[in-house]
């Protein structure tokens, strides 16, 4: 398929800047993909699409305060740095991205907060805006992880076009986030109220967790129009022997598997058996799915609406079908449903 092929029109107030007052509030459209029927409702209704026995699959991984500010060395121009994954604890080198970038060079140092409580030094250029950098901290490691979080912001998208706040810390965090390594929230499973997952485990629901670690190659425009040419960045997954345990007696037993979120489907379709069952793995993965593609693990679907020519609503019309795909996106523009990561949520079943 071509990547011209999902474009649409989106209007910019449709990009929802901050979350619903209550998580479970979110609009939910539920898409059949059997009959192409479509229903307006509320995400607390997903209760209704579900019975006892069948698996909900979570992402759990923690988004961490991934961006920075910090100050160039002489001048004192303003950097942005952006944490995408510590390469190694010990000497505190991290992989990050800088803008305005070309002001940062090896050997540079950045100093962060008021009074230069941390100090990183440049040293390696890795692209034209990444670079890798040596926090210069010489005390504990909680010590250090507390500086990150008292100077770290949390990271919200760009197209999010508002300071972060209080309410951010908690919102763009899921409720059972536990392994943090995350620069982007696995947007599906914001929805989810620790009442509302009371109430389907008391209907019997089971809850599977694996973890990605969100990186921002999930949101790299894709520069290519062959599908089929694109390079996803790797991203760190993990499923261990209790989530393939809970999974594979539901799918053996032909129950429905709910796949939350496009990141758990890609961690679920890098590791499965050839009798199409979950197996424990752990390692790095850059697959892009797109159409047309065979899934093996899930048969239902909740993700957000995202935003035109992205990996995530091509991994969606990938299991949707392209055209009620595109059916969903225009009935969601006309009802006015709200996009991306604070936006509503999107039941394929």
């Amino acid at each position: 398929m071509k990547l011209s092929q999902f474009q649409f029109d989106l209007p910019l107030n449709l990009i929802a800047q901050h979350p619903t007052k209550k998580r479970e509030d979110a609009r939910m459209m539920v898409v059949h993909r059997q009959t192409g029927q479509m229903e307006n409702k509320n995400f607390r209704d997903i209760l209704d699409y579900f019975d006892d026995k069948d698996v909900f699959v979570v992402n759990n991984t923690k988004v961490f305060p991934a961006r920075m500010y910090g100050r160039k060395e002489k001048t004192g121009a303003k950097i942005e740095v952006f944490l995408l994954r510590e390469l190694n604890k010990q000497n505190r080198l991290w992989d990050v991205i800088v803008d305005p970038a070309r002001k940062i060079r090896v050997g540079n140092k950045l100093y962060f907060g008021e009074n230069e409580e941390l100090v990183a030094e440049v040293i390696d250029n890795t692209t034209s805006r990444g670079r890798t950098i040596r926090f210069l901290w010489e005390g504990s490691e909680e010590g250090f992880k507390a500086q990150l979080e008292a100077l770290g912001e949390t990271p919200l998208p760009k197209y999010i076009k508002r300071k972060p706040d209080d309410e951010d810390k908690e919102r763009y965090q899921t409720v059972y986030a536990k392994h943090e390594g995350a620069v982007a929230a696995p947007t599906a499973g914001l929805h989810f109220s620790r009442e509302l997952i009371k109430r389907l485990e008391i209907k019997g629901i089971r809850f599977a967790e694996v973890t990605l670690h969100t990186g921002l190659g999930t949101f790299r425009p894709i520069e290519v129009e062959d599908l089929s040419k694109h390079k996803m960045d790797a991203e760190y997954y993990h499923i261990d022997d209790m989530a393939c345990r809970i999974v594979n007696k539901a799918k053996e037993g032909g129950r429905r598997i709910c796949s939350i979120g496009t990141t758990t489907m890609r961690a679920m379709e890098s590791s499965f058996t050839a009798q199409k069952l979950l197996k424990p793995s752990e390692g790095w993965t850059n697959m892009f799915i797109h159409p047309p593609y065979d899934f093996n693990i899930a048969n239902a679907l909740v993700t957000n609406f995202h935003l035109p020519k992205t990996s995530l609503m091509i991994m969606t019309s990938a299991f949707a079908g392209y055209e009620l795909t595109i059916e969903a996106y225009k009935k969601a523009i006309k009802d006015k449903y709200r996009f991306f990561s604070y936006g509503d949520a999107l039941l394929i079943i």
